[in-house]
């Protein structure tokens, strides 16, 4: 089911961006993350911080999250294709998509008291 989601997000994609398809990659997506200031909101690995929210692991298709970034009228401003690319947006959701789960609080000594 979940892929399935993810193909018919990538689709969509595909057909908003004119047909231009990209291979997404974590690596430059972690670059183009702090080149573009979203560590400064949403931490170094997209953690959340006290000015953005959780990115990492998200279970938003590319899609969503491209149509948000594009054309959000929250706090956050609107990137557009001139600031951030499609190629480096894709980029960026798989770096955020990629992220470890975080470790059970039970394994963490400090926390087993």
């Amino acid at each position: 089911m979940r892929n399935m989601k993810m193909i018919t997000a990538v689709a969509a994609t595909l057909l908003l961006s004119g047909g231009a398809a990209y291979a997404a990659s974590a690596e430059k997506g972690k670059v183009a993350f702090g080149k573009n200031g979203c560590w400064q909101c949403h931490g170094w690995e997209g953690q959340g911080g006290n000015a953005g929210p959780k990115l990492a692991r998200t279970q938003l298709p590319l899609e969503a999250v491209m149509t948000f970034v594009r054309a959000t009228n929250g706090p956050m401003p609107p990137f557009s294709k001139k600031v951030l690319s499609d190629e480096d947006l894709t980029d960026i959701y798989a770096f955020i998509s990629a992220q470890p789960a975080p470790p059970d609080p039970k394994t963490i000594p400090l926390l087993a008291r």
